[in-house]
This record gives C-alpha cells, structure tokens and sequence, in this order.
C-alpha cells in the first residue's frame, strides 16, 4: 500500500503542496465549491481547522464535477472563500475529481487497489477523506457528514497505531 506522501500538488495560488511534510498530522481532503448548498461548510471547516491545528490539517480541492457549482478561476475561488468564510487552511488549484480527467491524488483516495483501504465514489461537493498520521486513508465521510458531527471529530480524536 502507498502513502499520500508520494503526492504533490499545486495550491491555488501556483505553490506546491507535499503531502510528505505533513507526516506526524492527519489530514483531511475535502472536495470544494462556491456555489453549492453545502458551501456553508467553508465555515465549519476553517473553525476544525483553527481548532485542531497542532495535529490536523485540512486541504480544499476546488472542483467543478457537480452541477456546474465551482466554475470561477483560482483566484476568483480565493478571493470568494477569504473574504466569504474567512479560509486560512490550504486550498489546492482547482482540479476534477472524477473520471475521465480525475486528478492522479482523487484516484488513489477512490480505489482500494491503491489506497488500501476502500473503494469509494466521489458522490458530490464537500465529500471527505481522512488520512491517518501514517499517510494512510483511513476514514469516508460523505458530503452530508458535517465538520463538527460526532463521527468526524470522533475520527480526528482516533489513536492511530504505527505498529503494521
């Protein structure tokens, strides 16, 4: 099984993110956008993000996969998320999260062949994968699942074991 520490990505303003200096945190990947009934998460994921900073990290993937709801440049999508929700965690460049074009990460995050862990689907905006401090997928929340439900603080709160 590989880690997600093989990856890197762009940020949305042109920097890369290395997924292996983030070893020792977890991480949680949510695909984004701005015109989606559930945007209002922004704000529930920058306070998770304020509130377990020492030991979570939370990356946003801006995508335009579900009804057309993310269709603004990255800069129009930085500017909406800081001036709207005040968004301080990282946001990754904009990308599609579903085939035929599916970024190279959203492919391992859904097959177990490659995560080792599960097979998944991203089912709409807002869909989150937790990695473990290992850089292992661990958890699938789907969209509904909210930031600060007990099912996801009780994932973050998890003890990972390193002995594998």
């Amino acid at each position: 099984m590989t880690s997600i520490y093989r990856f890197k990505v762009e940020d949305i303003g042109g920097e890369e993110i290395d997924f292996s200096r983030l070893k020792g945190k977890k991480i949680l990947i949510v695909n984004t956008a701005s015109e989606c009934g559930l945007t209002p998460q922004y704000a529930q994921l920058e306070e998770l993000y304020n509130e377990f900073k020492n030991t979570l990290v939370i990356i946003g993937f801006p995508a335009n996969n579900f009804g057309g709801q993310e269709p603004g440049t990255n800069q129009e999508i930085q500017s909406f998320c800081t001036a709207k929700f005040g968004v301080s965690f990282p946001l990754a460049a904009k990308i599609s999260v579903l085939p035929p074009n599916q970024h190279p990460l959203y492919e391992w995050l859904t097959q177990a062949s490659e995560n080792g862990y599960k097979d998944s689907t991203v089912e709409w905006n807002f869909q989150k994968y937790l990695i473990n401090e290992n850089g292992e997928l661990s958890h699938v929340f789907a969209p509904s699942v909210e930031p600060f439900s007990d099912e996801l603080l009780n994932a973050i709160k998890e003890e990972t074991s390193t002995a594998k």
